[in-house]
């Protein structure tokens, strides 16, 4: 019986290393003097974009990338998307990419379209012409979605729905593209902003880290923000060769916060030795993880936050130098609106 146990957690643990899921990378900027927080220098893209040559990962449209992901990939693949449609991914990124011939996504938010520092409509036109270019919904106004403390359902659903439903009626109008991506302001949303995606059969993606896998949810999914402090080429490689952490998104906490700091409980692989799991918390480093039992976890900070978005990142070893990766966002709407 021994035996028989082990090799279970053996075949397992095999089953899990085995398993290729989807890299997807956030830019905002593609610039050497826009502000630093949401900035990739272009030395720095440049060779981003090397190293993902160099090591031989196939780059894919996003929404194919993440349909295969969902299902279960056989090959690790990488996406490449922008946020906002800031003019520097048509006037320096575009080029670079192609001259990769990678292709990747810019989600618009259309009411700054033409504005002083993004795209005009008709740069958007040309990049939507291009093989592997796809155009997407990033609001109308960008504005903060997760309904505010002092909004009422009705107010809500209103202001929501017209962002939501305005950007993707002029991309389509406009451009001709596909509705069906969508990547939310600032990163944030909560379990109802993520059923108005469902229910539209939309694909939500965040800004918290890790990969998509099979147990991600559809309308919660990660990418890795490769501004200059988080996309260095010394932690580049380990973020390409993630692999999503095995736990079903639906087990996951809503976002919002309802205390500070906010608790998260695990179920890890009955292979897994919950000693070997590591995770820290934005602007704390390293934090303790509790035991709870053979292979439940209790993650959560040392004190409270004082940031309205924050995020809990756990590893996990999955052998040769790769990772489990889970990054779980969290919001705190008592704190002020950017």
């Amino acid at each position: 019986m021994l035996k028989h146990s082990l090799l279970m957690s053996l075949l397992a643990a095999a089953s899990l290393n085995a398993r290729a899921d989807l890299v997807v990378l956030q830019y905002h900027h593609v610039n050497d003097s826009t502000p630093p927080s949401t900035s990739t220098s272009v030395s720095l893209f440049r060779a981003q974009m090397k190293m993902v040559e160099t090591m031989g990962l196939p780059v894919v449209p996003l929404k194919e990338g993440t349909r295969k992901a969902l299902e279960g990939n056989d090959r690790k693949e990488v996406a490449i998307t922008f946020d906002d449609a800031y003019d520097s991914v048509y006037e320096t990124a575009a080029p670079l990419l192609e001259d990769h011939g990678f292709p990747y996504t810019v989600f618009v938010n259309t009411d700054a379209v033409g504005r002083n520092g993004y795209m005009t409509w008709e740069q958007l036109r040309t990049l939507s012409g291009r093989p592997g270019v796809t155009i997407a919904n990033h609001s109308a106004d960008h504005g903060h979605l997760v309904q505010r403390p002092d909004e009422n359902a009705e107010d809500w659903n209103r202001r929501v729905d017209q962002s939501l439903d305005r950007a993707s009626d002029a991309l389509q109008n406009r451009l001709e593209s596909d509705p069906t991506l969508f990547a939310y302001p600032y990163g944030e949303f909560d379990v109802q902003l993520q059923k108005k995606l469902r229910d539209r059969q939309w694909y939500g993606y965040g800004q918290q880290s890790g990969p998509i896998g099979p147990g991600s949810d559809s309308t919660r999914m990660p990418r890795f923000p490769m501004a200059n402090a988080y996309g260095q080429l010394g932690s580049l490689k380990s973020k390409l060769n993630s692999l999503a952490f095995p736990t079903e998104a639906n087990a996951l906490p809503d976002s919002v916060i309802r205390s500070n700091p906010p608790a998260l409980d695990l179920t890890l692989s009955d292979a897994w030795s919950p000693k070997r799991l590591t995770c820290f918390a934005s602007g704390m480093g390293r934090i303790e993880i509790s035991i709870e039992g053979q292979n439940r976890v209790n993650v959560e900070a040392p004190r409270p936050f004082d940031s309205r978005r924050f995020r809990y990142n756990c590893t996990y070893p999955a052998g040769n130098g790769h990772f489990f990766w889970l990054s779980q966002p969290w919001l705190d709407l008592s704190r002020p609106e950017d």
